[in-house]
């Protein structure tokens, strides 16, 4: 029982406690509501006073902004304004302006129109008085007629001659000075171009051969190639067409003939024959046709041989023979396969030194002269019988043409022409390149003397320098500077178109007077 009534009050305790706690508890939450009331209304409050002065905030600076706008927009408005007012006073100013030039136009309007008149007076006037010029004039005229006793017509005829014989003579000095001056200007270009072709280019001295000396082992040997009454000498000059000298030079004989192919056919000829021991006429001519067919083989070597020299490709086989014949004839005691050889080779050198094509002037420098080798003979002269022969063979038109023009007996179509014509001029005139012959070295000579002393007023005439200059001496009386003048460039002239010969000629006409007293 006891220990019951203990549980029972433990209990009954515990529910009062329980009871106490949850007193508390609710007691302690209301005043945790009541604090949490009165703080939310001093948030809120506290949150009403600073919307309130952010919103003064706010107002006062739109307020700012506002004034700010408005004080831009009437500075902006100020400016619009002064800007349409100065507008305004510079189109018044503008109108001032054209009214005043309408003004001023008017009054030049009216000046002209006065000025008109005023001319139209003034050209009445010159019209009346042109007329009574015209009269006078005739009347002058007239009176002039009868006392020359000439027309106006016969008078302006004889004023025209004469100043036609002025303008003839003026013309002449003057086209000597532009041809002096072109001459001057154009000569240091070309002067350049040539003395560097030629300082590139090897030359030879030229000697002239018109005989080749067969040396013989004994003069024994002498006796055998003469033969029976000279049947074997004469059966080798006609197989040959050599003439064989055979006099008391010990141990040779002599070969003479002015064409070097046929002395080496007859010197080749001769070397078998002594030789073989065995000379006679059959065997003369079997050997001389053995040796023409080997020499014509060689030939052909010399000229393949030239060619791959030369650096020149595609050349027909017949132009290739001719140019290994070149090297068995002369010119004027120059060889024709060298000389034509330097010309290539100048023709190389100045192409590539004016822009142009070397192989192409190369080419037509070593053919140029092919027409002196034909197989047959030709009345053709060997400028167009080479240009002929080159056409046949299929080379280029530019190679025709300088071939046929290099002695000017073909027009020039090519710029090549030129070039191979002053090569060849080059070669066959420089010191050492030939050697010309005594007789039409002085009948050249003669030939400028007389061509000069033909021309009135002429009293002397000299040529000298070996024919590069002629020198006329005219009659001072007879002949005027300004005649001299167009002396020189006649005469020059002349000899350009009728004469032949290498290099240049130079003319020059001396006039001189002379007073001459004896003091006594």
């Amino acid at each position: 029982m006891e220990s019951i009534m203990v549980i029972v009050a433990g209990v009954v305790a515990l529910a009062i406690g329980i009871i106490l706690g949850k007193l508390i508890f609710a007691k302690n939450t209301q005043i945790k509501i009541q604090e949490a009331e009165e703080k939310a209304s001093r948030i809120v409050e506290e949150g009403r006073v600073s919307a309130e002065n952010l919103k003064k905030d706010r107002l006062l600076e739109a307020k700012e902004k506002f004034l700010q706008l408005k004080s831009e927009h009437e500075k902006e408005v100020m400016q619009r304004n002064q800007k349409i007012s100065e507008s305004e006073n510079r189109i018044k100013q503008k109108e001032q302006g054209l009214n005043q030039k309408n003004e001023q136009l008017q009054k030049q309007v009216t000046e002209n129109e006065a000025i008109k008149e005023n001319l139209a007076r003034q050209i009445e006037l010159v019209n009346i008085k042109r007329t009574e010029l015209e009269k006078h004039q005739e009347e002058h005229i007239r009176r002039l007629e009868k006392v020359a006793g000439l027309t106006a017509e016969e008078a302006r005829n004889q004023l025209v001659e004469s100043l036609k014989e002025e303008a003839r003579s003026q013309a002449l000095s003057h086209i000597q000075e532009i041809i002096e001056d072109a001459k001057t200007k154009a000569n240091k270009e070309a002067k350049k171009i040539i003395i560097q072709s030629i300082q590139r280019t090897a030359a030879e001295q030229t000697i002239e051969n018109a005989i080749t000396v067969f040396n013989l082992e004994s003069d024994e040997i002498k006796g055998q190639i003469i033969g029976r009454e000279g049947r074997n000498i004469r059966a080798i000059e006609a197989a040959t067409g050599v003439d064989l000298i055979v006099d008391d030079t010990p141990e040779a004989i002599v070969l003479s003939s002015f064409d070097p192919l046929r002395r080496e056919i007859a010197r080749l000829s001769l070397q078998r024959l002594v030789q073989d021991g065995r000379i006679h006429p059959a065997r003369i001519e079997e050997v001389v046709e053995k040796t023409k067919r080997q020499l014509e083989e060689q030939v052909m070597e010399i000229g393949e041989r030239t060619v791959i020299e030369m650096g020149i490709h595609g050349l027909h086989k017949e132009l290739v023979r001719m140019v290994g014949k070149m090297r068995f004839r002369s010119s004027y005691g120059q060889n024709l396969l060298m000389h034509s050889k330097e010309t290539a080779n100048l023709c190389a050198v100045m192409a590539a030194e004016l822009g142009l094509n070397p192989k192409l002037a190369k080419r037509a420098g070593l053919l140029h002269d092919i027409g002196k080798v034909p197989d047959e003979e030709s009345e053709l002269s060997h400028a167009l019988l080479g240009a002929k022969l080159a056409e046949k063979y299929g080379e280029h038109p530019a190679i025709v043409n300088a071939i046929g023009a290099h002695h000017d007996e073909m027009e020039m179509s090519y710029v090549i022409s030129p070039i191979v014509q002053a090569c060849d001029a080059i070669s066959g005139a420089r010191p050492g390149a030939r050697r010309e012959i005594m007789q039409s070295y002085l009948q050249r000579i003669k030939d400028l003397e007389n061509l000069a002393m033909n021309y009135d007023g002429v009293e002397k005439a000299y040529a000298i320098q070996a024919g590069r200059e002629l020198r006329v001496i005219v009659e001072s009386e007879k002949v005027t500077d300004n005649d001299a003048d167009r002396l020189s460039f006649e005469i020059a002239n002349k000899i350009q178109n009728d004469m032949q010969y290498p290099g240049q000629i130079k003319v020059t006409v001396i006039r001189e007077r002379r007073a001459v007293n004896v003091a006594r």
